[in-house]
């Protein structure tokens, strides 16, 4: 089993703390792939609150006395004194991420970004940015960096809010189409320097090209292209801010070949000339 975790001020303590709205205690993730089950019993639960995110696999929960098989997309919340069983199978190939976390405000945030409070378990997706945004709650937990415990509150936040835009957006899409254009939108932001043929793309995941983009454009109100482009002159225009390369090695660095062709382009996206923008910036500087 491979496990990552990290607690705050390296204590391992059921942590109740009231004196800040929203207090991260503790998060961590586990991958179970050799010890044959992995057991979680708490009779009386915890004073605290924890949220599970099974990002693959499945896991085993008890809920009273009834077992639940909960399969990856799915958050299981437990609140204070909540009875917690449940159990990874190595055979499941259970990968899970975890959060506890306190605070005067906790149940009200939860109201807030109108988590269930009616039920445990509920699916929410399988966006990569959980896996990402809970990564980054380690990362803070073990580096301690200035400011963390602050950068902790508004990563989970982050994922409340992500979680609520999902009930109030995925169901009435479907969690299908939803996974399939938060996957496109994630792969488009890491190659968007890159030739991307759209038809290729949607070949590539089994879906018509007419299909994928008309999913793409209900959910994200523009097309694959339009996002990509977006993407390739916010880059550009950063680029522009920041660093001292020429207009060509601009263009080639988001993806464009002709420098003539990428300057049309972000005049008629951005407003002015690649080279009008650096010298508005440099003047306002």
């Amino acid at each position: 089993m491979f496990t990552n975790v990290a607690y705050l001020h390296n204590s391992l303590s059921d942590i109740v703390d009231l004196s800040k709205p929203l207090i991260v205690t503790s998060c961590g993730y586990y991958r179970v792939h050799s010890r044959p089950v992995v057991t979680t019993e708490r009779p009386s639960g915890r004073k605290d609150y924890q949220l599970l995110y099974i990002a693959s696999g499945k896991a085993h929960f008890y809920f009273g006395g009834k077992e639940n098989i909960i399969t990856e997309g799915n958050m299981i919340l437990y609140r204070p004194d909540e009875p917690q069983r449940y159990l990874y199978y190595a055979s499941d190939k259970t990968e899970v991420y975890w959060v506890h976390f306190t605070g005067c405000d906790a149940d009200t945030i939860l109201r807030y970004y109108e988590l269930p409070d009616s039920e445990n378990v509920f699916y929410t997706g399988t966006s990569p940015d959980y896996q990402w945004l809970f990564r980054q709650m380690i990362q803070e937990l073990q580096l301690c960096r200035a400011n963390y415990e602050e950068l902790l509150s508004l990563l989970l936040r982050h994922i409340f809010l992500m979680i609520n835009r999902y009930l109030k957006e995925g169901r009435k899409m479907g969690s299908g189409i939803q996974n399939e254009i938060e996957r496109a939108a994630h792969y488009f932001n890491e190659n968007y320097s890159s030739q991307i043929n759209i038809e290729d793309y949607a070949k590539s995941r089994h879906m018509s090209a007419c299909w994928f983009i008309r999913s793409f454009r209900q959910i994200l109100k523009v097309t694959p292209m339009q996002y990509i482009l977006s993407l390739r002159m916010a880059n550009a225009q950063s680029l522009l801010e920041n660093t001292e390369y020429n207009i060509t090695e601009i263009a080639e660095a988001v993806g464009y070949d002709n420098p003539l062709y990428f300057s049309r382009l972000f005049r008629k996206h951005v407003g002015v000339s690649p080279s009008a923008y650096r010298k508005s910036r440099c003047d306002n500087d």
